[in-house]
Formats: C-alpha cells, sequence, structure tokens
C-alpha cells in the first residue's frame, strides 16, 4: 500500500423504502442479544450528541437507522431494512415487533449535527442527521472504487492506495508520460468475449490516468473500443482532454475527448460510447493482409487545458 493510503469496504447506511425489496433473511438465532437499543419514551437525557447517535444505531446491521424507526413493546429499535430481516421479531427480546414506529427518536435526530462518516478521510462538514446520508452519497472524501474491470474487484481506497493496488495486485502496467503507442494483436478476431483486455495507468502532470482498451459485443457485432479515465474528481478531470488515433492502409479514425472520473463505472463509461469506438470490420481493415490476424495500433496523447 502506498504511504498516505486509506482502504476500507463502504457500506452503505439504511434507509427507508415503500417499495418491496428483496432481503436476506436472518434467523433469530443467528442475531446477538448484546447491545439493546432501547428507547423508553426516549429518555433525552443524553449528556452528548454522541450518546444519542448510539441509539440512533441499529443493533442488527450497525448502520444508522432512519425514519421509519421500529420498536418493539419493549422499546428495543431497530431500521425498517433489518425488521423484515428478523422475521418481525425484536433481535434483542425476541418479542413480536408489530407496526409500532418511535417517533420520538425520530424527532430527537431531527436535532443531531454530525461529522461526515468520511471525516477521517479529510471531509471537515458537520452535517443535520438527516441530510448527512445526502451528503456522504457525493462526499468528495468517500473512496474510490477499483477501477479494474477485469474481475469483480470490491477494493476502495484513496488514489494512492489504489495506484499501489493496481500495480501489485491487478498487475497493471504503469507508465510516466502524457502520450501512449499500444499494439493489440489477435490471432483470432471472430472470437470475442465480454472482457477487458488491456488496462495501463498513466502518470501525467502529478496525476493517475487508466487507459482502457477492450473487445465486447454491440448486439451480435464485435467492436473495440478505447477510452481513458481519470483518477480523482469530475471536476478535475475535465481540466484534461486526450485524444486517441487507429489507422492503417493509409486510413485513420480519430478520437479527441475529456476524459471521464473514475468515480463513473466502467460499464457506464463504456455502454454510453464515450471513447474510441472501432467496428471488427474497419479494425480488420486497418490490419491489413487477409483479415484473418487482428493487428491493432492504437496511438495518443493527453493535454491540460489553459
Amino acid at each position: 500500500m502506498a504511504p498516505g493510503g486509506n482502504i476500507c469496504m463502504d457500506v452503505p447506511e439504511s434507509q427507508s423504502s415503500d417499495s418491496e425489496q428483496s432481503v436476506d433473511r436472518i434467523e433469530l438465532g443467528d442475531v446477538p442479544l448484546s447491545k439493546p437499543s432501547s428507547v423508553s419514551g426516549v429518555k433525552a437525557i443524553v449528556s452528548s450528541s454522541s450518546g444519542v447517535h448510539e441509539l440512533l444505531e441499529c443493533p442488527v446491521c450497525t448502520n444508522s437507522m432512519y425514519p421509519p424507526i421500529h420498536q418493539c413493546p419493549n422499546g428495543h429499535t431497530l431500521c425498517s431494512s433489518c425488521k423484515l430481516r428478523v422475521h418481525n421479531h425484536c433481535p434483542t427480546c425476541r418479542h413480536e415487533l408489530g407496526d409500532i414506529r418511535c417517533l420520538a427518536l425520530e424527532k430527537v435526530a431531527e436535532s443531531l449535527e454530525l461529522p461526515c462518516r468520511y471525516q477521517n478521510l479529510g471531509c471537515p462538514g458537520i452535517f443535520p442527521y438527516y441530510g448527512k446520508q445526502k451528503h456522504e452519497q457525493l462526499c468528495q472524501f468517500r473512496p474510490y472504487n477499483c477501477p479494474y474491470a477485469g474481475s469483480e474487484c470490491l477494493v476502495t481506497g484513496d488514489i494512492p492506495m489504489l495506484v499501489a493496488h493496481l500495480k501489485n495486485d491487478h498487475k497493471v502496467d504503469m507508465h510516466d508520460g502524457c502520450t501512449f503507442n499500444h499494439r493489440y494483436v489477435k490471432s483470432n478476431p471472430h472470437e470475442v468475449e465480454n472482457a477487458t483486455w488491456m488496462l495501463t495507468v498513466f502518470n501525467c502532470f502529478g496525476q493517475h490516468f487508466c487507459l482502457h482498451f477492450e473487445a465486447f459485443l454491440l448486439g451480435m457485432a464485435p467492436v473495440y473500443m478505447a477510452f481513458l479515465r481519470f483518477m480523482g474528481e469530475e471536476d478535475d478531470a475535465k481540466k484534461y482532454s486526450y485524444s486517441l488515433e487507429v489507422g492503417g492502409n493509409g486510413r485513420k479514425l480519430t478520437w479527441q475527448g475529456v476524459p471521464r472520473s473514475i468515480r463513473d463505472g466502467h460499464k457506464k463509461v463504456r455502454d454510453s460510447y464515450d471513447g474510441l469506438v472501432i467496428h471488427r470490420n474497419m479494425a480488420l481493415f486497418f490490419s491489413g493482409g487477409n483479415r484473418q490476424e487482428l493487428k491493432l495500433r492504437v496511438t495518443g496523447r493527453i493535454w491540460k487545458e489553459q
């Protein structure tokens, strides 16, 4: 891990929903009886907001509770998602929950102001309890998802940590510089699988960029695509531009655009076709020869807008 790198596995906080959700069932025997969250008429004699915040922690999933907050006849509370998961029985006293709502605790929460959950990653903000979750969904200090698209990687972290992770765990090629020249050769271009086939990380202008090359099916037609993603926020990504070029047989195809932030998932960028897209017939034409082997050379550069 790079110095100063932070890594965490991000778990979304509980939130209410009026629609039916597909949730995992939890057997009551699997739910520990420790740490009951009890509000007997909500005795609001809590000396600090941190104490109240503990009352707002669901004893099952340990996430913050948001309306509707449910309670059993004995005053134990839990979030609406976990109410379904424990078969409508209190995980603390095993009493049937029914439809009792803890309006007092919901009201107490309105008076709270709490730091962002990403405070340890640098966020200085203090937010009302019911506004904190919305902020955290878009907080610029929240961890980034691993940009590697060749596997279902669940690692998250800051940029230095992810750069080290890509290099050490995914064995991604690392390059210093703002120009690139890649060659892709495939002996049987008629075999196109939905998979990323190349990822390279460039250190350029003190920032890191992910260059993706891949083959996938667009409907029934195989296509090849190259695009660039910026390892940082969207506002910073807009400060840069890049170009890609592929050609052969005296012809060339050029793309120019703005790199997308890795906040936008790989599939989202790919499915928007925001990059250099080459259909197989054109790719084979650029390859020359008898069209039985794919030989693509993609060049390009990154520059900073003034």
